[in-house]
């Protein structure tokens, strides 16, 4: 069995990776992708925590942290949904995705 610190260092490599990609990279849908592992990361700390922080008066895992994943998740959908709704009229209108080419908010 896994204990909590290799789930918090497979979360911290995740989140390290996806802050890599949103500071290097020049694409928004890459960029995006990273932002979503940066979440994913978050969520399985969250789950992490959860598991390993019994509860005293009957030995069970606190459900706290996971119940709060259930609903960063519900979000993240929704924000995936409003993300890419933006990066496809980003494109249509510049046609392009490249962060470097969108810096003015004119047509």
């Amino acid at each position: 069995m896994a204990s909590l610190n290799e789930y918090l260092f497979v979360s911290g490599l995740l989140f390290a990776i996806g802050l890599a990609g949103v500071v290097v990279r020049h694409n928004i849908l890459v960029i995006f992708m990273c932002l979503e592992l940066m979440l994913a990361a978050a969520n399985l700390t969250l789950v992490a925590f959860s598991r390993f922080n019994l509860d005293p008066a009957t030995g069970l895992p606190d459900y706290d942290g996971q119940v709060m994943v259930f609903f960063i998740i519900t979000v993240a959908a929704a924000e995936v949904a409003v993300g890419l709704a933006i990066i496809v009229a980003l494109y249509r209108a510049r046609q392009t995705v490249n962060v470097e080419d969108l810096t003015t908010m004119k047509g």
